[in-house]
């Protein structure tokens, strides 16, 4: 990472893990082993069952809730969605959108688009996700998708909007299969990233996007990855679930590499 022009993220993605209990015993322990200088960005993106509880023991730190899904719509009749307002109001701060687990389940680019755009008109900060399957990296195609999919979802956000979105990398080989792309493969795709969003809206703003790295990073790994100059951070899946585990890749993200 750059921290020149950028700030270092560590987003934990809870997935369908944790009850409201489990999330105050996990927070609850987090909150002693903060650092008590900021050295990075700290998100919890979790269950919106678990939000209130992480907002209990978390006031007053630093560390951001975020959830894990949006409705693109305002309000309506769909059962078991969840509005940006209903989010904001509660205090959520991150909302990730086009995970790759939501991709499978059929939401589109245009879909995805839809949703960061809720984001961003209820005051929140998108955390994009977009990626590859194994089947496209080795077509030879993870460039032209990843950008088609960047394209497509940024095309809904302003240049003055730019800031507050977070890119997470995430290639689909690598989530959940003990898999991870090796620091090399992973810096080459996060420049591509920053490429892309480069020819969109400029260099300047493309310095400042935090690009994360999100398939499979853990605390034995996430050294080597975050010395990359293009992987500002990661979103943690499995490895978010353990507190120490969580707080050893924060530690890594805290490398003098700038």
């Amino acid at each position: 990472m750059n921290r020149k022009y950028r700030r270092a993220v560590i987003a934990a993605n809870w997935k369908m893990n944790k009850t409201p209990s489990e999330t105050r015993d996990f927070c609850t322990a987090l909150r002693s082993m903060l650092p008590r200088s900021r050295w990075c960005d700290i998100i919890l993106c979790m269950p919106a069952i678990d939000i209130p509880s992480g907002m209990r023991v978390l006031k007053d730190t630093r560390v951001a809730i975020g959830a894990e899904n949006i409705h693109e719509k305002a309000s309506g009749a769909l059962t078991g969605e969840i509005a940006g307002n209903m989010l904001a109001d509660a205090g959520v701060k991150y909302v990730i959108v086009g995970h790759s687990e939501r991709r499978e389940m059929g939401e589109s680019d245009t879909r995805v688009a839809a949703k960061l755009r809720a984001v961003l008109d209820n005051g929140m900060n998108p955390i994009l996700c977009v990626g590859e399957s194994l089947e496209q990296r080795e077509l030879g195609v993870t460039e032209e998708w990843i950008a088609m999919q960047l394209k497509i979802a940024l095309s809904v956000v302003k240049p003055e909007e730019l800031k507050k979105v977070v890119i997470a990398y995430e290639p689909i080989w690598a989530i959940g299969t003990g898999k991870t792309a090796t620091p090399e493969q992973a810096q080459e795709v996060c420049e591509f990233v920053r490429s892309v969003v480069r020819k969109l809206y400029g260099a300047r703003p493309a310095r400042s996007v935090p690009v994360l790295y999100g398939g499979s990073m853990n605390e034995k790994n996430a050294f080597d990855l975050l010395a990359k100059p293009d992987i500002d951070g990661g979103l943690i899946g499995g490895a978010s679930l353990d507190p120490e585990k969580f707080m050893q890749i924060v530690h890594a993200a805290n490398q003098n590499n700038d």
